[in-house]
């Protein structure tokens, strides 16, 4: 018991205090990738992005992504992004019967009120990211970052309409072409791995996304 008490008062005796506060109340990072971890198969993820137009309009995305297979629930382009529309689309990215328990989002006024509400009336918990903490909602943020890189950063949307027409068929692309790391390199939709079908076949690129992107399969020679 003497040892035991002994060690208890040198902890507290210790000059950094965030080490003693980490040790009896737990690390909030490692909670909350444990979460991510352990729910990862019932977690969805939303947000916003912005896209300027030709004419200087700002459009507003929403998305819905799944954290099991990163699949896009629901992808959709407004210029005014009302809390009625966001349920709207909450509806028609999640319909009953709801397989998913959890739903990440920012701190982001649109998402306060009548959307929170939604979101508890179908049965769904609402975990918002900590102030600044933009790692918290990683899958969608990598998301925002992909969609920029492989094909918004070189194009200009003429208007919801065209900007619509592209990020759907992004997501075909994300879904159906697009390897991922975390999946084993396997896509959302699991594409099938293509032998060679024999000796001489040759490598073949498909375009996808107007030539910004590509997919490669196996030919037979002539």
């Amino acid at each position: 018991m003497g040892n035991y008490r002994s060690s208890v008062l040198t902890l507290q005796s210790e000059p950094w205090p965030g080490i003693c506060a980490a040790f009896f109340a737990g690390d909030p990072e490692r909670k909350w990738l444990a979460f991510l971890q352990n729910h990862r198969e019932v977690i969805a993820a939303m947000d916003f992005f912005t896209v300027p137009t030709v004419t200087f309009r700002v459009l507003y995305c929403f998305f819905v992504i799944e954290h099991e297979r990163r699949k896009i629930l629901h992808c959709k382009v407004t210029p005014h992004p009302t809390a009625e529309w966001i349920v709207q689309q909450l509806r028609e990215a999640f319909p009953e019967p709801c397989r998913y328990r959890y739903v990440i989002l920012d701190r982001d006024r649109k998402f306060d009120g009548e959307v929170l509400a939604f979101l508890t009336t179908a049965g769904l918990k609402a975990r918002r990211t900590s102030v600044r903490s933009p790692w918290q909602n990683g899958l969608a943020e990598r998301w925002i970052e992909s969609c920029r890189r492989e094909i918004l950063d070189h194009l200009i949307a003429l208007n919801a309409e065209h900007l619509g027409r592209v990020l759907r068929e992004y997501v075909r692309y994300h879904h159906e072409d697009r390897l991922h790391d975390s999946l084993a390199k396997d896509a959302p939709n699991r594409r099938m791995v293509e032998q060679r079908p024999e000796v001489n076949a040759k490598v073949v690129s498909m375009a996808r996304l107007g030539g910004l992107q590509h997919r490669y399969g196996w030919r037979q020679a002539a």
